[in-house]
């Protein structure tokens, strides 16, 4: 073990519950792109009424794996199906630990044979790294890890720009800046569209309503790509919004995606503890933070498993083997899984929440709008006639719905329209960074459904957004 290894780290703070609860990491934040570019409340809305534009470039890992063993070698370290994964079709990529749980997720794009890429959040990419040096397996990887969270003036470069259109208004975008209709691209598939004189790949994708397009290429292309967009959106009449980090953070509330569970990798032998002594101290999983109310002296309380995302129907059942195969089994057989649910916050109690900043003494825990990035992982406790039954897992405000909101897991028999109790701010303050000294109260929050906004149940009828598969 490394004296520079997540393994280190966890000795040092005396247990991995006491690293992350104590992390000096600060706030989460998502990095280079500006906070706002008009204001966090109209952007969320041209979302729902004309137009976004995301700019995706540096807040997400990208993973290039390629070899003669690339396919086999993902086969086995994610739970997919890799049956009839063709080229240019890509997949929602969900690797698990041998107990079961949920590391992370990304996207992976199948280019070749023997190429894909993958792109999305630290956690799936460094287990990826990791279990091509654990095994033999006969792949090269390329990793260009995310911006630097707070890069202060230094210069910024990464391999690819990527950016998402969506939004009703974005078809007219797309025609616009295409000089002319786009293909007809099937969700979650890849074709080559024109951004003014670039030929750029385009994947249909969405992530708060109706789906868009996300398109990228070579980095050194991003500021032309950007201003060709704007242009083809001014030609076509339409209120383009670009979106800020702060807007950005908050669309998955409406469309259900919980982004940043913990990884499930803090306790376990054998693999795991291998992993944990690969990992560097510096290393998003060392320096990462778990926030909440709910406490529990055991690290697997906080971790989630497929099952409880919606991501079970994804699970590669006949494939030979994969890690994590035997112990999905076993959850299945068992039965009762918890489920994910949306959670509206009473008006009522989150106003005395925040009027408690307004009066004399302790206040309750401060409530940002629109998201609570106090923690790079969050874990609040729900009771029900109290009793456990679940946690809230991601937070934030809703302009569009005019109401907070929680993606949470419960348990198997709560159901929508139930009133839980969820506990707000930390019972004994920790010393993260981000948390300033407060009170813990209860909130009252309704189970609604999952994916919360309309539009997104409507158009992700057939994804794991609804578990209808």
């Amino acid at each position: 073990m490394s004296n520079n290894s997540l393994s280190a780290a966890i000795d040092a703070a005396g247990g991995a519950l006491n690293l992350l609860r104590n992390s000096k990491a600060g706030i989460y934040v998502y990095p280079v792109v500006a906070a706002e570019f008009s204001n966090w409340r109209s952007e969320q809305m041209a979302w729902r009424n004309s137009a976004v534009l995301f700019d995706q470039t540096h807040h997400m890992d990208e993973l290039t794996v390629e070899g003669p063993d690339a396919e086999s070698f993902l086969s086995y370290i994610g739970i997919n199906n890799f049956a009839n994964f063709k080229e240019n079709v890509a997949k929602h990529f969900v690797p698990v630990t041998p107990a079961g749980h949920v590391i992370g997720d990304m996207i992976i794009f199948r280019e070749s044979e023997e190429k894909f890429v993958l792109v999305g959040r630290a956690p799936t990419a460094n287990w990826i790294r990791f279990q091509a040096s654990y095994g033999k397996w006969n792949v090269r990887l390329f990793h260009d890890p995310r911006s630097d969270s707070r890069p202060d003036g230094k210069a910024v470069f990464r391999t690819h720009y990527r950016f998402q259109i969506q939004g009703p208004d974005a078809n007219a975008i797309f025609e616009a800046m295409n000089n002319g209709p786009i293909p007809e691209v099937k969700f979650f598939h890849v074709d080559w569209i024109n951004v003014g004189n670039r030929r750029v790949q385009a994947l249909r994708h969405g992530m708060a309503g109706a789906p868009g397009l996300e398109i990228w290429g070579p980095y050194a292309d991003k500021h032309y790509i950007q201003t060709t967009i704007a242009k083809a959106a001014q030609d076509a009449g339409v209120d383009l919004r670009f979106v800020g980090a702060r807007a950005y953070s908050s669309n998955t509330l409406e469309s259900g995606w919980i982004p940043s569970p913990l990884p499930g990798i803090y306790s376990g032998d054998g693999m795991l503890q291998d992993y944990r002594d690969w990992l560097g101290a510096d290393h998003f999983e060392a320096v990462g933070s778990l926030g909440g109310s709910l406490e529990s002296d055991n690290i697997d309380d906080y971790y989630v498993t497929p099952f409880e995302l919606g991501y079970d129907f994804y699970i590669g059942w006949k494939k030979d083997d994969f890690i994590g195969k035997a112990a999905l089994e076993a959850m299945r057989d068992a039965g009762n899984q918890r489920k994910k649910v949306t959670l509206e916050w009473n008006r009522e109690d989150v106003m005395e929440v925040i009027m408690s900043s307004f009066e004399p003494g302790l206040a309750y825990k401060w409530i940002d709008f629109p998201n609570h990035n106090f923690s790079s992982s969050n874990a609040d406790e729900l009771l029900k006639e109290g009793k456990r039954v679940g946690m809230s897992m991601f937070n934030g405000y809703s302009y569009n719905e005019r109401c907070l909101l929680s993606l949470a897991v419960v348990d198997a028999d709560v159901e929508i329209g139930d009133i839980l109790t969820l506990k707000w701010g930390e019972a004994d303050n920790s010393s993260k960074s981000s948390i300033e000294p407060h009170k813990q109260c209860d909130v009252r929050v309704k189970v609604a459904p999952t994916p919360y906004a309309q539009d997104a149940r409507d158009n992700y009828a057939d994804s794991w957004r609804t578990n209808a598969e």
